[in-house]
């Protein structure tokens, strides 16, 4: 885990969540706010149409390419919020696991949503964060 970022925990609080409660940056940080990052392709075309797993694993390559680009990384992430266009729960876990993978051991605290619709044509998945960084 990068020096910048502390992940907090509490113990008042139940622990079956798989991520932190809460996180801090160091004042000296640098805060990058991520657009959400979409399941789209180079040319715009939604990629994985009709697939919760294939889009949310799109998401997160572009959402490496929009931290790559503001010279941060995935272990710079401070917090996440997955948006999933369902009602089903069995489909907020499908791309939550691709999310929860894609972090590995930096579990970040985040918000997962179900949404009624989302920008793009055939858009399921969306990826909110916000990264800290200290030049």
């Amino acid at each position: 885990m990068p020096a910048s970022i502390t992940l907090i925990r509490s113990g008042a609080l139940a622990d079956v969540a798989q991520y932190a409660y809460a996180a801090t940056a160091p004042s000296n940080a640098r805060l990058i706010f991520l657009a959400g990052a979409c399941p789209l392709n180079e040319d715009g075309s939604t990629a994985g149409v009709g697939d919760y797993a294939a889009q949310a694993e799109k998401a997160i390559q572009n959402m490496h390419l929009a931290l790559e680009a503001a010279a941060a990384g995935i272990d710079d992430v401070i917090s996440t919020r997955v948006l999933v266009a369902s009602g089903q729960h069995a489909d907020l876990v499908t791309a939550w696991d691709v999310v929860r993978a894609a972090f590995g051991g930096h579990d970040v605290p985040s918000t997962l949503m179900g949404v009624t619709v989302l920008g793009y044509p055939d858009q399921l998945v969306e990826i909110e964060a916000i990264a800290a960084v200290v030049d």
